[in-house]
C-alpha cells in the first residue's frame, strides 16, 4: 500500500505543528506547567516541511498553536493564504496593468521575453520582479499561456470519443519526406482515414498529391471494405471542401463535419496518429525511390505494430481487437457497388459542337447521334472511372460518349443526322414571298386591315 501523504503543503505544515504541540494537548497539565513546557519547546530546533534548515519557534507562537489545535483540531493549524496572493505586490498599479495589457495583446509572448523587453526599455528595474511572480499574476488573471494557446474563447476542452466503431471517421493528410524519382524530387502526401472509437486506420496510402479525387478513391476503398460511417470529420482544406464529396456523403447518408478553422487541437486524434507514425516509421524510412517502397513499409507498420499495440486512449486494448469485434457484428450494413457509383455520379451541362464533340475532364468525347449537334445536354459520369465513361441523359434516354479518334474518323462514312427510319416529311406549300409583300406595300395594293 502506498504511503499516506498530506494533500498539499498547507496540510503538511498543519501536521508538522501538531507533532510539536500535540502531546501537550493530550496531557492533563497543572497550573503553570503549560508555560514551562512551551518554554522548553521553544529552545528546540525543528525543520519545517519543504525547508532545508532548522529553526526555533517562540513561546507565543507555540501557545497560539496549542489553543487553536485544542479548540478546532488540525484544520486550525493550517497556514492562511494571503488575501493579496498572486497580485505582485512589488509592482505598481501602472506596471501591473502594463504586464496584463501586453499579455492580452501578444498572447504568444513568453514571460522572459516580456520582462527582458521592459527592462531594456527602462520601464522595469532589473531584478524588481521574478518571472515566477509574473506567471502567478497571469494565472490569477486567467491569462496563462495554456488556455490562450488551446483556444481564443473561454470554452473548456474535454476528452471525447464516439460511442461505437463506425460512428465517426476522421480523414487527414500528412506530409512525408520527399522521394527521388529519377533526377526529380517528388513530394509524398500520406492520406489516412481513422475510426474514432477504435483508433483503427481503415485506409492509408502515400500519394504525390492531396487532391479531392485522391481522397475520394481512398474513401471508396474504405467503404467497400468496411461499410459506411455515420459521420466523416475533416479539416477545412480544399481537399475536403469539394462539391463531389459533399454530395456523395449526402447520397450515402453520411454526415459531413468540418473542424473550426485554426483549431488543430480539435483534430487531436489524427494529430496523435501522425506523431506516432513519424516517430515510429517515417523517421527511419530513409531515402526511397518509389511510392511502392513507401506504401509497403507504411502498411507493414500499420498491420504488424499499430493495430496490435495497446492504446492508452482505449484503456490498454488494441485497435485491431476492437475493430475485429465491430466487424463480427452481423448487423453491420455493407454498401453495394451500385450505391457507391450512384453516390459519386456527377452531372454537368455541356453544349455539343457542330462536329458532335464536347469536352469533359480535360478530354474530348464524341456522340454518334447527329441530331444532338448544337444542343445543350446533361452529361453524367462516375468519378471512379479513369478515364471517364460519360453518357448523355436526354428525355429518359441515355446516349454513350466515346473518346474522339480524329484519324479513324477520316475513314468513317458520315452517318445521317437523323436516326434510321425517321425520314423528313415533305413541306406543305405556303404563300410566303417577302419581296412581293414589300412591293404591294409600296404601291398601296395591300388589303386594308379591318377595324
Amino acid at each position: 500500500m502506498d504511503e499516506l501523504k498530506p494533500k498539499d503543503h498547507a496540510e503538511a505544515v498543519a501536521l508538522f505543528r501538531s507533532e510539536i504541540i500535540g502531546q501537550l494537548v493530550r496531557r492533563d497539565l497543572d497550573r503553570g506547567e503549560l508555560r514551562h513546557e512551551l518554554r522548553a519547546l521553544s529552545e528546540q530546533r525543528f525543520r519545517p516541511p519543504g525547508s532545508t534548515r532548522t529553526r526555533h519557534f517562540g513561546v507565543s507562537t507555540l501557545e497560539r498553536w496549542y489553543y487553536r489545535y485544542k479548540q478546532d483540531g488540525l484544520a486550525a493549524l493550517m497556514p492562511k493564504r494571503r488575501a493579496d496572493r498572486g497580485r505582485a505586490q512589488r509592482l505598481t498599479t501602472e506596471q501591473r496593468q502594463l504586464l496584463l495589457d501586453i499579455r492580452r495583446e501578444h498572447r504568444h509572448a513568453s514571460v522572459p521575453v516580456i520582462l527582458r523587453t521592459l527592462i531594456a526599455e527602462g520601464r522595469l528595474e532589473r531584478d524588481a520582479i521574478s518571472a515566477a511572480t509574473v506567471r502567478r499574476l497571469y494565472v490569477d488573471e486567467g491569462l496563462d499561456r495554456i488556455p490562450l494557446r488551446d483556444a481564443k474563447s473561454p470554452r473548456t476542452r474535454l476528452r471525447w470519443q464516439a460511442e461505437r466503431p463506425r460512428a465517426l471517421w476522421h480523414a487527414d493528410v500528412c506530409h512525408g519526406p520527399p522521394i527521388i524519382v529519377g533526377d526529380a524530387k517528388m513530394p509524398v502526401r500520406i492520406h489516412a482515414i481513422l475510426d474514432d472509437a477504435a483508433r483503427y486506420v481503415v485506409a492509408l496510402e502515400a500519394l504525390h498529391h492531396e487532391r479531392e479525387i485522391d481522397m475520394l478513391h481512398l474513401f471508396v476503398r474504405a467503404l467497400r471494405l468496411h461499410g459506411a460511417p455515420d459521420a466523416l470529420y475533416l479539416d477545412n482544406g480544399s481537399t475536403y471542401r469539394g462539391a463531389v464529396l459533399r454530395l456523395g456523403c449526402e447520397r450515402l447518408g453520411i454526415t459531413l463535419l468540418h473542424a473550426s478553422p485554426r483549431d488543430p487541437e480539435a483534430r487531436g486524434k489524427m494529430e496523435r496518429l501522425w506523431r506516432t507514425l513519424r516517430g515510429q516509421c517515417l523517421r527511419f524510412m530513409g531515402q526511397r525511390s518509389s511510392l511502392h517502397d513507401v506504401n509497403v513499409r507504411l502498411w507493414a507498420w500499420l498491420d504488424m505494430h499499430y493495430h496490435r499495440a495497446p492504446h492508452a486512449g482505449l484503456l490498454g486494448r488494441t485497435p485491431g481487437a476492437i475493430w475485429a469485434e465491430a466487424e463480427a457484428d452481423p448487423e453491420t450494413d455493407r454498401l453495394d457497388e451500385q450505391a457507391i457509383r450512384h453516390a459519386l455520379t456527377v452531372r454537368e451541362r455541356r453544349r455539343v459542337r457542330r462536329d458532335n464533340t464536347l469536352d469533359l475532364a480535360g478530354l474530348t468525347f464524341q456522340l454518334d447521334q447527329g441530331f444532338l449537334s448544337g444542343r445543350v445536354v446533361t452529361v453524367a459520369y462516375c468519378m471512379l472511372d479513369e478515364p471517364p465513361e460519360p453518357v448523355v441523359e436526354l428525355d429518359d434516354q441515355r446516349f454513350c460518349l466515346r473518346l474522339v479518334d480524329p484519324v479513324a474518323n477520316a475513314r468513317v462514312k458520315r452517318p445521317p443526322r437523323r436516326e434510321a427510319g425517321a425520314e423528313a416529311e415533305s413541306p406543305t406549300p405556303t404563300d410566303f414571298d417577302p419581296a412581293t409583300t414589300l412591293l404591294r406595300q409600296a404601291t398601296g395594293r395591300l388589303p386594308k386591315k379591318e377595324g
